[in-house]
């Protein structure tokens, strides 16, 4: 039995290497059949990447399980068909990509794929950030948007994200539907791939998105914030630089060993902002300098994380900080009316709403992720804690880590002609609504069978208490609320001397359990501020201790 299962391998690898249509996949493959690696091989063909809300995302290499040309050109195959089911036969598709591994391949596979399917494609000139390509989708009148990147995922790592023609990501049903179209492609040979006939675009369509970021700035606003930039290797540099430089903010100071694009992120570990030591160069950088604030981009720009100095050296700001901040300036600069709404995810700081209601604007919670945020109506600003914000969503209906980056600029501007900081407008925010005291448990695995070990863990027997607190709420996300659809995750809100609120899931886009805190903590004046950020990261700290007792991690 073992033998014919080892047969069986080893002819789907062959089927799967006669149609390879990459020479260095190909190759890597026929080395493992050749040495019968049953190991790697049964890795391989386990099964097939799952086309979802996030697209595709995964390792490099040959075969069904990973991202190949032969998978992204099935998956072209499958929107394509799902386009013109949808209606779309004739429809313009836009494709863009980041400087990772493979990524001009399979965005031109991507083009010649929607072309011989009888769409037109066009393929933006270079690699840059993917708010562009969400720029460019509604301003071409696209059916659809391709965009090949990884994001911040290690460098082995390619993804496949599609967005519709309203500019915004997939959701439910379009993924499924997509998938199942994905899924009737039967042989490679079998999907048209013309040598040409799609659109070439020029830079026309980069510099309609910078002229569109003029929407993001007050006219005559302060513009003299010194900045350090990083983009973490990736393909913001040059947008960033050309943006700053339209608005007549100083030239950012760039920290060299990471300004280029490179797929290898020789510097990093991750190329994520959030990361331990991601950062290191962009501080040592500030320190040879001393700049007002570090802002850095993660590789394909549309996130955006910032740094303030402190008295022990530079501090990055959580994606809640950086939220709220952002939030608090819209208002000031004149957002305001029941009509406007400001959105965030599910684990995101409760703080905006505050904000919100404080300003008269309304306020929506969704489920993670920007398919989700983009949608929801009369969105004036949307935010996640992950380090992405949209700030001008009748322009980019997704983060956007340019425009976020000129919007934080501005807004140090501002403070700074007032003798000011960032961090003074954290505690202006803190002692108006109370120290909203955020952090993560995440937990990165090799088995995926542990993520789901912990969430059923949790089910079968929820915590009733954390940090001392009584769990007064338990919720099951996967069973949908009121006003979320189902997803898989737990959401508890506790009572006390502290209001907390925790919720768990599993990583949409990386192997990751992961854990969102937060707690509230009563400011009544100015010098409970220093003891209740201290108060806050304690029992932030218990409550993870707590909870990963209970999930068993």
């Amino acid at each position: 039995m073992q033998e014919q299962a080892q047969d069986d391998l080893i002819t789907r690898a062959q089927a799967w290497l006669a149609e390879d249509p990459d020479p260095e996949t190909a190759a890597e493959l026929a080395a493992l059949i050749e040495s019968a690696d049953t190991a790697e091989l049964a890795d391989r063909f386990s099964g097939t990447l799952q086309f979802g809300t996030a697209g595709l995302r995964g390792e490099i290499g040959a075969g069904p399980m990973r991202m190949n040309r032969g998978v992204v050109i099935r998956a072209a195959a499958g929107l394509a068909a799902y386009l013109k089911a949808q209606g779309h036969d004739g429809g313009l598709v836009v494709v863009g990509y980041d400087a990772r591994y493979k990524s001009a391949d399979f965005a031109r596979d991507t083009a010649a794929v929607m072309t011989g399917a009888g769409l037109r494609a066009a393929l933006l000139p270079r690699p840059l950030p993917t708010p562009v390509l969400a720029y460019a989708i509604r301003h071409l009148g696209a059916v659809a948007g391709v965009e090949v990147t990884a994001s911040h995922n290690p460098p082995r790592d390619n993804g496949y994200k599609v967005y519709l023609g309203d500019g915004s990501q997939i959701v439910s049903p379009a993924d499924s539907e997509i998938a199942a179209q994905i899924a009737a492609v039967e042989k490679l040979a079998d999907v048209p791939r013309p040598e040409s006939g799609w659109q070439e675009l020029g830079d026309e369509v980069l510099e309609a998105y910078l002229a569109r970021t003029d929407a993001v700035l007050t006219p005559g606003s302060p513009r003299g914030v010194r900045t350090v930039y990083t983009a973490m290797h990736g393909v913001g540099k040059d947008v960033v630089l050309a943006a700053f430089a339209r608005h007549g903010f100083p030239e950012p100071v760039l920290v060299a060993e990471q300004a280029e694009p490179d797929p290898a992120f020789p510097t990093v570990a991750f190329p994520n902002p959030e990361e331990p030591g991601a950062m290191d160069l962009a501080f040592a950088k500030a320190a040879e300098v001393q700049p007002d604030i570090v802002i850095a981009n993660d590789p394909d720009a549309d996130r955006c994380a910032v740094a303030v100095p402190t008295a022990d050296g530079w501090r990055m700001l959580r994606g809640d900080e950086v939220g709220a901040l952002l939030a608090a300036h819209l208002v000031h600069k004149g957002v305001s009316g029941g009509d406007k709404v400001f959105a965030e995810s599910i684990v995101s700081s409760s703080l905006l709403g505050r904000i919100a209601e404080a300003a008269g604007v309304g306020h929506e919670e969704t489920l993670t992720g920007f398919k989700w945020i983009a949608r929801v109506k009369g969105l004036r600003y949307g935010y996640e804690e992950a380090l992405g914000y949209c700030v001008d969503p009748e322009g980019v209906r997704d983060k956007d880590g340019v425009t976020a980056a000129l919007l934080v600029a501005e807004l140090a501007s501002v403070l700074k002609e007032q003798g000011r900081t960032l961090t003074d407008l954290l505690d202006d925010l803190a002692m108006a609504h109370g120290l909203h005291a955020t952090d993560q448990l995440s937990v990165r695995v090799s088995d995926l069978s542990i993520i789901a070990d912990a969430m059923a863990a949790l089910r079968a027997q929820p915590p009733v208490s954390l940090a001392g607190l009584r769990v007064v709420s338990a919720e099951d996300l996967s069973r949908g609320t009121e006003t979320l659809p189902p997803t898989d995750g737990l959401r508890y809100y506790l009572d006390g001397a502290y209001k907390a609120r925790v919720i768990a899931r599993p990583s949409g886009t990386e192997p990751k359990l992961k854990c969102y805190l937060e707690v509230v903590v009563p400011v009544a004046e100015a010098s409970d501020l220093a003891p209740a950020r201290v108060r806050g990261q304690e029992v932030l700290d218990a409550i993870k201790k707590d909870l990963s007792a209970a999930m068993g991690i």
